[in-house]
């Protein structure tokens, strides 16, 4: 950011419209349109997806002890990100906050890739969600139909895995549900 600029506040981003989503990566106020479909499709097949995680009491079935929530608010310092998903584990956030912000790093996060934010998602949020100790960051792409799964080791990011198309795949740390792929696109 160029040191003359003025750093963004709270109260800039609250002054944002409520139609767009509004971020502050490293002093800078980041706005985006609410997402488009290949997004949202993406991001609802992986919520429903990995739902069994969050199941209140979990079904015989069910792995549970995970909180998980659609773009929850996270302040990190002076950093606010807006993930598409997040989760907790219960046994580090054993009751969700009514709140309408959360300073308490998520273990999981996902970013749904859009053309106007893939940028901001790999350059600008990668490198706060490992400062904060997120444990697993995930990456989707809905146009190039492709999931990438990264683990952090020793505070950097490590490929854990690269999928795409139509696999049917069991990825970290929701590996005991089966993720189909093919579901999560609009052709």
């Amino acid at each position: 950011m160029d040191p003359a600029k003025r750093q963004a506040t709270y109260d800039d981003l609250l002054a944002v419209p409520d139609i767009l989503v509004a971020e502050i990566v490293a002093g800078e106020l980041h706005t985006s349109p609410r997402p488009a479909s290949p997004h949202a499709r993406a991001t609802w097949m992986l919520g429903q997806e990995i739902g069994p995680y969050d199941r209140d009491p979990p079904g015989p079935q069910d792995p549970g002890g995970w909180w998980i929530l659609f773009e929850p608010e996270l302040h990190f310092g002076s950093d606010v990100l807006v993930p598409d998903l997040a989760g907790w584990r219960r046994e580090r956030m054993p009751q969700i906050p009514n709140a309408p912000y959360f300073d308490l790093a998520p273990d999981w996060a996902c970013e749904v890739l859009s053309p106007g934010t893939a940028r901001l998602d790999r350059i600008g949020k990668m490198p706060i969600y490992a400062r904060e100790g997120v444990g697993h960051l995930w990456l989707i792409d809905p146009l190039g139909h492709t999931l990438e799964i990264y683990r952090l080791e020793a505070g950097h990011w490590v490929v854990a895995q690269t999928l795409g198309g139509t696999e049917k795949v069991r990825a970290e740390p929701f590996a005991a549900v089966e993720l189909d792929l093919a579901r999560w696109w609009i052709a």
